[in-house]
């Protein structure tokens, strides 16, 4: 194997689409500051019990590992910048009031989550930490919806999901822990007959109402009519009545801004990580998630102040490749060497700083234009360095 080749899931970004993802990072990013999100950057390496605090361990398998060499910890390289955002909330920032964090760049998974994932996204997002109420989730999701559409995504799909539904039919029922995670296992991967083996291995550990529950989760996706079964079919805890409830309000707020929109009561993804509503964004004829996000309110405990939050991330690298109309390159001028001409000089700099590209070229390579691209060209007219179309 030849020493260059790099690892699988791990790739180059080259300048064509190294140009997409950047024009996308600002875009994003100065539609979140106009928003009122401060940047943050934190280091991609920390020692691991900071990486995966609040994550119920989620975090864990997907990140690489290494000994500090100064102190003999285990250290990390992060999987996730959310516990970073966190940490940076509740530990150096200590606001009382209502905090906005923004973030970009890149993470590093051991896997990649599909099959056409690269292993290091260039994750950007936003988070909200302060507030408990509907109002910050409902600004999270049109943040969202709005750098997706800024972006050149258009027909977004959105699913809503609470993790309040499943985490109250477990504590109803007094499920232990370790069978719990297999439930949670089954339904995340929307394996109904296993589910089914469970409930019925364990049925002295399940009750009939709750065995019945559980079954009918996988089958609530689809839209607000699954509320309406949600309410019928799945026992009257205060907890499910009440994540309905703010399931069917979101929903209404949002439905105007978005193209279509689904409940999934048995999206579990994140669950040892969220607290209340999830969801996931979808773009048109492209089965993988290009956004996700929830509410993930215990996250700051293990850093002294477990404040509320909410917040949402997508990756870069993979949004460029589903823009369906590419941003424009943009033109280029070219400029002859010509050595000790200042007038020359300060034409090519006035044209810079009107951020204008103008490309010099560069002795005994002056027959290379086409590598360039340019569409125009400086030359001398009256003694005036002037710019004409080639």
């Amino acid at each position: 194997m030849r020493n260059w080749v790099l690892p699988e899931y791990i790739e180059d970004i080259l300048p064509a689409e190294a140009l997409r993802i950047e024009t996308m990072r600002r875009r994003i990013l100065d539609w979140l500051l106009v928003h009122g999100y401060q940047l943050v950057a934190p280091p991609m390496l920390e020692f691991v019990e900071s990486l995966i605090s609040g994550s119920g361990g989620d975090m864990n398998l997907r990140m690489f590992k290494m000994v500090d060499q100064l102190s003999g910890r285990m250290m990390g390289l992060r999987a996730d910048i959310t516990p970073q955002a966190a940490r940076i909330d509740a530990h150096l920032l200590n606001c009382k009031g209502i905090t906005r964090l923004c973030y970009v760049g890149s993470v590093l998974h051991t896997v990649p989550s599909g099959l056409t994932s690269t292993r290091e996204p260039l994750q950007i997002g936003a988070e909200i930490f302060g507030h408990a109420g509907l109002e910050s989730d409902l600004e999270i999701h049109r943040l969202m919806l709005q750098s997706l559409a800024i972006s050149g995504i258009d027909k977004i799909h959105l699913d809503l999901g609470h993790v309040a539904v499943f985490r109250s039919l477990v504590k109803g029922a007094g499920i232990p822990t370790g069978l719990e995670a297999e439930l949670f296992s089954a339904l995340q991967a929307k394996n109904v007959s296993g589910l089914k083996e469970l409930c019925t291995e364990f049925d002295k550990c399940i009750d009939k109402n709750t065995r019945q529950a559980l079954m009918l989760l996988p089958k609530l996706y689809g839209d607000k009519k699954i509320l309406a079964q949600a309410r019928k079919f799945l026992p009257d805890y205060p907890e499910i009545k009440k994540a309905l409830d703010e399931l069917e309000i979101v929903a209404a707020k949002l439905k105007l801004v978005v193209d279509t929109l689904a409940f999934d009561l048995a999206d579990l993804r994140g669950y040892h990580y969220h607290s209340g509503i999830v969801f996931a964004a979808y773009a048109d004829g492209y089965p993988n998630a290009v956004a996700l996000g929830g509410r993930y309110d215990d996250i700051g405990k293990a850093f002294g102040r477990a404040r509320p939050a909410t917040g949402f991330s997508m990756d870069l690298r993979e949004l460029s490749r589903l823009i369906k109309n590419p941003y424009p390159c943009p033109k280029k001028i070219l400029a002859p060497y010509r050595k000790n001409d200042k007038r020359l000089e300060k034409r090519i700099e006035q044209l810079r700083t009107k951020n204008q590209i103008v490309i010099v070229e560069l002795p005994r390579h002056e027959g290379n234009r086409d590598t360039f691209n340019c569409d125009r060209k400086l030359v001398l007219q009256n003694k005036v360095w002037k710019v004409v179309d080639i």
